[in-house]
């Protein structure tokens, strides 16, 4: 690794406070050496954040606050970005921003490359079955990662060109793309099981009308265009590219 790692981590707030204060209460609680590195961006919430490091004076959704996020990052110092979503809970032992810096470094060291796009293991998931937690693995490199708790390297995003929305703000496979291009480039995709969370899926989306299929719709679009009318199963084929390090 060329520099220390420095991680702020951010929430991404729009729906209920109390989602976002669980999150950032939880990670400054574990790690609170390094609770000032923990904040809240409010995406123009109806509800607003009290005490918010950010607040959007639009809504930017998903894509856009990474964006934003990013450049408020690299403008303070900090070399990574840990972008969450509020409808997540740790459920490792703590500390959680030490571990992740830790893990981070240590892996750059062992691959021979700075890692691009690193994420705790998930307790579960419907969509993204290469996230889920197993037992006696340390690390798995994958081709594609889920967005709803991921460490980027600043350096990765900037040098694969950008997070490259496109038309679509909302998110739902800007993620997976953001994370493609990086395998792509050489940067490594982790996911952690020495981290885990617990997802609730959807919790502030499904209170939106609407959103959910518009959300999929601007989806199918963006996809389509990067990875053709088959994407779906272009992508099931992605997630099976696993490489698992046992715990030594």
């Amino acid at each position: 690794m060329a520099e220390p790692v420095r991680i702020l981590a951010v929430v991404l707030h729009y729906g209920d406070p109390a989602l976002a204060a669980q999150v950032q209460e939880q990670l400054a609680g574990a790690d609170s050496g390094l609770s000032g590195r923990v904040r809240v961006y409010d995406n123009a919430a109806p509800v607003s954040y009290p005490g918010a490091w950010r607040r959007a004076t639009d809504n930017l959704y998903w894509a856009g606050a990474l964006e934003d996020c990013a450049s408020l990052a690299r403008e303070e110092g900090f070399t990574h970005l840990w972008f969450l979503n509020n409808d997540i809970e740790f459920v490792s032992r703590p500390p959680f921003m030490a571990r992740a810096a830790a893990h981070l470094w240590r892996l750059g060291e062992r691959l021979g490359h700075d890692v691009g796009v690193w994420a705790p293991a998930v307790l579960r998931s419907p969509y993204h079955p290469q996230m889920v937690h197993r037992e006696g693995v340390a690390f798995s490199r994958v081709a594609v990662a889920d967005g709803i708790a991921p460490v980027y390297a600043l350096d990765c995003i900037e040098a694969i060109g950008g997070v490259d929305a496109g038309d679509n703000p909302y998110g739902y496979g800007v993620d997976v793309w953001l994370s493609l291009r990086a395998h792509h480039a050489g940067w490594p995709v982790i996911v952690d099981h020495g981290v885990v969370v617990r997802h609730r899926h959807h919790t502030t989306a499904r209170t939106l009308d609407g959103f959910l299929d518009t959300a999929g719709r601007a989806e199918d679009a963006y996809m389509t265009q990067r990875l053709g009318p088959a994407w779906r199963d272009a992508v099931r084929t992605m997630q099976q590219n696993i490489i698992h390090e046992r715990i030594q």
